[in-house]
């Protein structure tokens, strides 16, 4: 909730960026949460992690309720991490990439020698070589990057990764090869997903549930498949029908 700035004569008014939100999510499993910018889809991810506070309801984590505030990753214990829609922005321009994805390991008590093995051996999972370790973010790619921060995120050996928008600022090739990166580490790390993104179709590949986010609300849920092939909203229909058309094949005469 955030209030928007009066003016002389009127009052400022409440907003709910996001409000009546509710899902379940099984270990393993992967929720795509779908809507346009604005939709509240975001807020829902930064309070998933604790970047984000809320007025109401509440978050229940492997039994355990989390509540805004200090003791919100002590109970999570690290076991929920997040990936950035910019990898460059969330990551220290000036810090290698090795010290960037070891030292929350190391924060949580793992030794330096261990972290660093953990952090090459990550490296190496999501397609990086060895020699990543000692530069900087400045000297990879956009989707290198982004690779990066999927190490980063899982070097803490996360339950639930919460993924915003990871590939919108991607091209078309680059995303789907980190889209498969994020289905294999799904299934080796047996984690859960929590997907973000404004594409129907990349949660319809990724996902086995999709939530539709309009103003705040979810709108539609469903099985990846019942929301693609079945929508029963009207909002959903027309995120469908924004979906790029693959053009039709000509005719050989």
């Amino acid at each position: 909730m955030y209030r928007t700035g009066g003016s002389l004569f009127s009052k400022g008014r409440v907003v709910h960026a996001a409000n009546a939100v509710n899902f379940d999510l099984r270990r393993g499993e992967t929720l795509g949460i779908v809507g346009e910018s604005g939709s509240g889809k975001s807020t829902v991810g930064k309070c998933l992690v604790g970047l984000h506070g809320f007025d109401s309801g509440r978050i229940l984590f492997n039994g355990k309720s989390l509540h805004p505030g200090s003791n919100f990753q002590a109970v999570a214990q690290g076991r929920i991490q997040m990936v950035f829609q910019d990898p460059y922005a969330s990551l220290n321009p000036r810090q290698r990439i090795g010290a960037a994805i070891a030292s929350g390991p190391i924060a949580q008590g793992v030794s330096p020698v261990k972290a660093k093995l953990r952090a090459l051996d990550l490296l190496k999972l999501v397609g990086l070589k060895e020699e990543a370790y000692e530069r900087f973010p400045h000297e990879f790619s956009g989707g290198q990057r982004q690779r990066i921060g999927i190490a980063r995120a899982l070097a803490l050996e996360p339950q639930l990764l919460v993924a915003d928008e990871p590939v919108s600022a991607l091209d078309v090739s680059v995303q789907e090869q980190v889209l498969k990166l994020f289905a294999q580490v799904r299934r080796e790390f047996g984690l859960s997903m929590v997907f973000i993104t404004h594409d129907l179709r990349v949660a319809g590949e990724l996902c086995d549930h999709v939530a539709v986010m309009q103003r705040g609300k979810i709108v539609e849920y469903g099985t990846s498949q019942q929301v693609l092939c079945a929508p029963q909203h009207e909002y959903t229909r027309r995120l469908i029908d924004a979906i790029p058309k693959l053009a039709a094949e000509p005719e050989i005469a």
